[in-house]
């Protein structure tokens, strides 16, 4: 009987200390670093082969982002995102485009990757990362040394090459503010600029943003 029970035992402690070292193990996975409360970042965006330059000013003590895309030999087109969940997407040039969105969350937190899944490291534009996935939405890359952001990429393929990061960086107030024309009663003087300049729904990395803020309040 004595002999029958060691076994046993042995494969006990065996597994008990297997999962304790798991454990121990996940707890040392590297996490994402926070966002800086203020920064500005230029970012090559790649949708399905329509290629975008933004520069994304990110204000988190005022409660605020922009996102200015350049489509290549395409629109300007300025996307001003508030916490109250406004959105502001508008043109400058003679026709003045505008679309007003409400979402029902407001702007990505500076610690919105709280939670992630880590999946180790991977070379990504030249830089070794640590890259986490977050709630099946979005992957992300993180430079090891510098702790910046490399490259990200939602669910729908649409990527984010980072290709300047400037943490600190504020965008003067006089910018932050829509043009009038966004503001007329009638809304059907407001031309829908999303669909002109060929962002869907999905692939606008606006409402992508927006929806990740959403997800990340869940978990």
């Amino acid at each position: 009987m004595a002999s029958a029970v060691k076994p046993i035992f042995i494969f006990l402690i065996y597994s008990i200390s297997f999962h304790i070292s798991l454990i121990a193990s996940k707890s040392k996975d590297p996490t994402p670093t926070p966002w800086p409360l203020q920064f500005h970042s230029i970012l090559f965006m790649n949708n399905s082969g329509t290629l975008q330059k933004t520069d994304l000013w990110y204000d988190w003590p005022n409660s605020r982002n922009f996102n200015i895309i350049q489509n290549q030999l395409g629109k300007l087109t300025y996307d001003l995102e508030w916490d109250n969940g406004t959105s502001y997407i508008y043109t400058m040039d003679s026709n003045k485009e505008c679309r007003v969105l409400h979402f029902p969350v407001g702007i990505l937190r500076p610690n919105w990757l709280d939670g992630a899944n880590y999946l180790g490291q991977h070379e990504k534009d030249g830089f070794l990362c640590n890259v986490w996935q977050k709630v099946d939405f979005i992957w992300y890359y993180e430079d090891v040394i510098t702790k910046k952001p490399v490259f990200w990429v939602f669910y729908t393929g649409y990527t984010a090459h980072v290709m300047t990061f400037e943490v600190g960086a504020i965008l003067e107030d006089s910018q932050w503010q829509a043009p009038a024309y966004c503001f007329k009663e009638a809304e059907e003087k407001r031309k829908p600029v999303i669909g002109s300049l060929g962002l869907s729904d999905h692939h606008h990395q606006g409402k992508l943003m927006r929806r990740i803020s959403s997800a990340s309040m869940t978990v």
